[in-house]
């Protein structure tokens, strides 16, 4: 059975917690900033978690290093 290979673009755009939480930036961020509010900009520095459903298909796209042991 051969290797599963690294998504290189998931990699650099999603990070895996310790505890195995999935984290994404938000969108909405690139352009028109001046139609939104400071405090709307400011919330959308933060990364989020990504949903359960997403985040094992994630998970696997990304290899055997943030899968857990069977």
């Amino acid at each position: 059975m051969p290797k599963i290979k690294t998504r290189k673009s998931i990699t650099n755009r999603l990070r895996v917690t310790k505890s195995g939480k999935v984290m994404r930036r938000q969108s909405f961020r690139r352009h028109l900033k001046a139609g939104k509010s400071q405090k709307r900009l400011k919330n959308l520095k933060k990364t989020i978690e990504m949903k359960t459903s997403f985040a094992k298909r994630i998970k696997k796209r990304l290899g055997s290093k943030t899968r857990k042991n069977r």
